[in-house]
């Protein structure tokens, strides 16, 4: 048997272990890359010409490209493991990711996305979920969860993703980073995996405008014009509505910096719910549709069901063949899903496709003659880590819901990041009508420094008001507090004061007053702790200091208790109390 010296040793280093392993167990390890890519590759960019003509539009540029990309000599795994095992690599690259090459930018790898690029929430069980550098304890965001992550986390200046029904402008939203969803039809989707082909688009993802904007010019291929103002911005007020607490900090930023660069005759508010009921009438087909017994509760709600089922019927046309011979190992977002009725009749596909047509016709009839849509990129703020609610039918219509508006009208979107709140990015986007996708990535290289400007003032205005707003409360609990007091309700006056204290616990007074009335109940350790705290705060307290030495007569401290005294006398010297009190001490203990 070892001394009980030793064995204390060995107990406390197992206990020590003990913790490591299980704080190992409970905090997700951050990989190098955050998790991105599921490939590391180089596709390198011809060399620049010589002076003096000029450079590659992309020059010094790194990206990524999502694992939807064909590159040739690899397999695009599409988020899947079967898919990888049961796919041969690619002949051929994809035309896209080529003509970023060749206007001078550097490929370097393939980047997550969900299982066969259907979900939103960006995590996928067979590479792992990327770890969102803006906020690690929640999700990325998806389907393009990686190509957002490798751009919110430095590691390529952009980066390309596909969106079917958000999965650009989620994780954009999610991750804090620019996301751009183009006009559908106007980027090439040759070698790239189908998902909804009425609703996909490739998107891309930067950190700054100038760069989206750039790659925009090289992927767009659409002339040189000069740059337009906005003729009108219309703020979809149900939209921002939709939001919790930052719901007004946005949508005043946005109102603001419209103000500063354009002029308040641009602004215009509208209900988007109401418009897009009176302007979209196929929807009435589907209003008699229930999802959960529950009859939908909004246009924009019931346009995101829409989405999701045509979605889900393009997505068995591609994919049902390879899923039923394979038999792989799904997600159980996707399983769900594929699990519901998808034998739509012609006449439901007939509908679907009639709202895309009529949501076009409404948003280009909104935003005619350089018009802008304004609303919030996503409705909530990304959901944690693990959280079952990812998985809930619910979820994936809420998360779809504001990006069903593009995806159905085939219009262009980008998400702007705009700071954070409660440790989140926000995000809010700008909407134009289709083929405006030049005139959209110039507004909002004009916008942007604006935007960050008034959503910091509007940020430091609310705390300001906050603060003074507590400060007010405060006082009004300690006006009931010292009612209290008077009326010998002393346990009562402590609840008050400590209320005043929790809104405002740099003011000595609270603190003061609380301990007289502990006094009165002959707490004389409380009283005397809250004098201390009063006395730290101010130092010239004369209360304070007359009543901590009170307590610590009563707590035998004669010595302590004859210094406060004094020093209540020295800061008043005719206080009658003070002397009266000191003077007994001093008699009582020469």
């Amino acid at each position: 048997m070892g001394s009980p010296q030793a064995n204390l040793w060995v107990l406390l280093g197992l206990g020590l272990a003990g913790i490591l392993i299980m704080t190992r167990k409970l905090k997700k390890a951050v990989k190098a890359d955050f998790g991105a890519f599921v490939e590391r590759l180089q596709l390198l960019p011809p060399p620049p010409p010589p002076p003096p003509k000029a450079p590659h539009p992309l020059t010094g540029l790194t990206f990524a490209v999502s694992d939807v990309f064909d590159v040739e000599g690899s397999i695009t795994g599409f988020g899947n493991l079967d898919w990888a095992k049961t796919h041969e690599a690619a002949s051929q690259t994809s035309p896209v990711v080529s003509a970023l090459v060749e206007g001078g930018a550097s490929c370097t790898g393939k980047t997550v996305v969900d299982d066969m690029a259907f979900g939103v929430s960006g995590e996928n069980k067979h590479y792992d979920t990327p770890t969102n550098p803006a906020a690690s304890a929640r999700t990325p965001g998806g389907s393009s969860s990686g190509a957002a992550v490798a751009v919110a986390a430095d590691l390529v200046d952009f980066s390309l993703g596909i969106d079917t029904v958000g999965g650009v402008r989620v994780p954009a939203g999610y991750c804090g980073v620019f996301g751009f969803r183009p006009s559908h039809g106007t980027v090439s989707q040759l070698g790239v995996l189908p998902v909804s082909a009425s609703l996909d688009a490739v998107g891309w993802f930067a950190k700054d405008p100038t760069i989206l904007r750039r790659v925009g010019h090289v992927l767009l291929q659409v002339p040189y014009t000069v740059s337009r103002s906005p003729r009108s911005i219309v703020v979809a007020d149900d939209c921002f509505n939709l939001l919790n607490s930052s719901a007004d900090r946005v949508s005043q930023a946005v109102v603001k910096s419209v103000e500063k660069l354009f002029g308040r005759q641009v602004l215009r508010h509208e209900n988007l719910g109401d418009y897009l009921s009176s302007k979209v009438p196929s929807l009435k087909a589907f209003q008699s549709e229930k999802s959960n017994g529950e009859v939908k509760s909004s246009v924009i709600r019931l346009l995101a069901n829409i989405m999701r089922m045509l979605k889900r019927y393009e997505f068995k046309q591609y994919h049902d063949e390879w899923i039923k011979s394979v038999k792989p190992t799904l997600d159980p977002v996707i399983s769900v899903q594929l699990q519901q009725d998808l034998d739509m009749a012609e006449a439901e596909i007939e509908n679907c496709h009639a709202v895309r047509d009529e949501m076009r016709s409404a948003l280009n009839f909104l935003l005619k003659d350089d018009g802008i849509l304004a609303i919030p990129t996503t409705s909530e703020p990304p959901p944690k880590l693990g959280s079952k609610e990812t998985l809930s039918e619910d979820y994936q219509i809420r998360a779809t819901m504001l990006t069903s508006l593009v995806s159905m009208s085939g219009c262009c979107q980008v998400a702007v990041p705009l700071g954070f709140n409660e440790k989140c990015p926000v995000s809010i986007s700008l909407i134009a009508r289709h083929g405006g996708d030049r005139f959209l990535l110039d507004t909002v290289q004009t916008m942007y420094g604006v935007l960050q400007e008034q959503a910091d003032i509007v940020t430091k205005t609310k705390s300001s008001k906050n603060a003074v707003s507590q400060e007010t409360s405060a006082e009004m609990a300690k006006e009931k507090g010292n009612q209290a007091f008077k009326d010998r309700q002393w346990q009562r006056a402590i609840v008050f004061y400590t209320e005043a204290i929790k809104l405002n616990a740099k003011n000595a007074t609270y603190y003061s007053n609380r301990a007289a009335a502990y006094l009165e109940l002959g707490s004389f350790i409380q009283a005397e702790a809250d004098c201390t705290n009063a006395i730290d705060l101010d130092k010239k307290n004369v209360k304070a200091y007359l009543r901590r030495g009170t307590a610590r007569e009563m707590l035998g401290y004669y010595k302590e208790a004859t210094e406060d005294f004094r020093y209540a006398l020295v800061l008043e010297p005719n206080n009658k109390r003070a002397a009266q009190s000191a003077e007994r001490l001093r008699r009582l203990f020469p």
